[in-house]
């Protein structure tokens, strides 16, 4: 199979498992950021940005960052549509959108934890679209099944390209 089908295959995968989750749970586990995790997991599983430990952290990080900054800032607004020029509401989620983006950049590198899509993260919750504390912990747990899931996958023979070695004889 191409590499680039089997990548293509793994990175929906990953998207199905969890989009299976919120179907079934009827929670926000399903948010755009998970994309491009799962395009970085699935077409660079051995990089450094794909492992395990950084992937959560930097979400973590995106999350945390994103509360602070939107409850400080811009609380009780959200971008839903679009907002009027030069209006108060699309002032202070533009301010909570840079200082979340600010902080999330700087825990990540303070924690050598670098996973772009963190990025994305902490704009969703600064944005007021996940901006609960309960919402931050599903995001948290959804980008933690999406990293379990792709440990289930890349420690199945086969799945990520390397050769089944008999080692029995």
């Amino acid at each position: 199979m191409l590499e680039r089908t089997r990548s293509s295959l793994h990175a929906a995968l990953l998207v199905a498992v969890l989009g299976a989750a919120a179907w079934l749970a009827g929670r926000p586990l399903l948010f755009p950021s998970l994309g491009p995790s799962a395009f970085v997991l699935a077409t660079r599983p051995d990089g450094e940005e794909s492992d395990p430990e950084r992937v959560v952290l930097s979400h973590v990080l995106g999350v945390v960052a994103g509360l602070f900054a939107y409850h400080l800032l811009a609380h009780g607004h959200v971008v839903t549509e679009a907002v009027r020029p030069l209006s108060p509401q699309g002032f202070w989620l533009a301010a909570s959108s840079v200082a979340a983006i600010a902080l999330t950049v700087e825990g990540m590198e303070f924690f050598d934890a670098r996973h772009p899509p963190a990025c994305a993260t902490t704009l969703i919750v600064s944005l007021g679209l996940l901006s609960s504390v309960v919402e931050g912990l599903f995001v948290v747990v959804a980008v933690v099944g999406l990293v379990a899931v792709q440990a289930v996958v890349t420690a199945s023979p086969g799945r990520t390209g390397e050769k089944v070695v008999d080692r029995t004889r």
